[in-house]
């Protein structure tokens, strides 16, 4: 492995670690240039050891092994962009399953054929969920929606009265047509269920019917789950004990919002996939996780210093950077 050391200086050098350095992926069309990094080829070698580890560990849990000891489980969100890599033909089964119905029902509302009880179209989805519950549909929307293409989204993602207040405002005369869709991994948790009951307090005051109105994202048998089957909510979607609420983008929580904008699902699971497999590679120089782990190991001085700013040059990556700070806040 060889490259230049950074130089403030010498333009030749630059332009030559860059060369050196540059990553990309032709079918993604994504590129990542660390070589304004002070990274130099001793230090990446010397962390190899490391990145060693790290890959082994990642291929246990890829199998199957046991992440949380305390609640004996496993982390799995990687399965749900490639269900072959699930260790049981059941959870390869649910999984497949799973985006069947998201798709189906997703298209079924934008065209008009799954209505409101009202006998009207949706107009609309007010989204209910805290942390990446909200983050990874906030962005899905902010990202991947064009003009005039499936339902305008309002969410609730904080139990701010003032900014609860406002969302609903903005919905006065539209909730009888209002798609309801509330997500909480374990159903208990108190500010989803907040959310919920201010949203419910106002579209039943304006007439609508919740239960055909409401969808449901949660685990199977949670509080949130019995209460939907209860209540025979219009809609209910699994969330998988085995993928956390920062990483769910590829489950039904980024995934329903996909679709209720007319998003290619598959597509986006698909390129999730490829950029997955990148980061398998073992050689750190040709690994684009690998080679911003190290870039920023080297600008910490070796000491977890997590200071990062995420400057997103398009107004559709306006999002990104708070799902990427919770993404990194829990997980690092």
């Amino acid at each position: 492995m060889s490259f230049p050391d950074f130089s403030a200086s010498d333009a030749q050098i630059q332009w030559q670690r860059f060369c050196d350095l540059l990553w990309y992926h032709d079918d993604l069309g994504l590129w990542l240039d660390v070589s304004r990094m002070h990274l130099n080829a001793p230090q990446l070698e010397a962390l190899q050891p490391a990145m060693d580890r790290a890959f082994t560990a990642m291929q246990e849990l890829e199998a199957g092994a046991i992440a949380n000891p305390d609640e004996e489980r496993q982390v799995g969100h990687y399965w749900l962009r490639n269900p072959q890599l699930a260790p049981s033909d059941e959870v390869r089964t649910h999984i497949s399953r799973e985006v069947d119905e998201i798709e189906a029902f997703g298209r079924a509302v934008v065209r008009g054929e799954i209505k409101a009880p009202s006998g009207a179209s949706f107009s609309d989805v007010l989204w209910i969920g805290i942390g990446g519950s909200g983050l990874g549909p906030a962005l899905m929307i902010r990202a991947l929606q064009n003009n005039n293409e499936g339902l305008p989204f309002h969410f609730l993602d904080n139990v701010d009265p003032n900014g609860m207040s406002n969302v609903l405002g903005g919905l006065s005369g539209r909730f009888k047509t209002t798609l309801v869709v509330t997500v909480s991994k374990s159903g208990g948790t108190p500010e989803p269920h907040i959310g919920m009951e201010q949203a419910r307090l106002k579209l039943e005051d304006a007439g609508g019917e919740w239960a055909g109105q409401a969808v449901a994202i949660t685990m199977l048998n949670s509080r949130l789950d019995q209460q939907a089957q209860q209540e025979s909510w219009l809609k209910r979607f699994d969330m998988f004990d085995w993928v956390g609420g920062r990483t769910s983008i590829t489950s039904a929580v980024g995934l329903l919002p996909g679709a209720l904008i007319g998003c290619d699902i598959r597509d986006f699971l698909a390129g999730a996939a490829q950029m997955d497999e990148a980061t398998r590679v073992a050689d750190s120089r040709w690994n684009p996780a690998a080679l911003m782990a190290a870039s920023w190991y080297v600008a910490g001085d070796g000491k977890g210093r997590r200071d990062m700013v995420v400057l997103p040059y398009r107004d559709r990556l306006e999002v990104f950077s708070r799902y990427l700070q919770q993404l990194v806040m829990e997980s690092l």
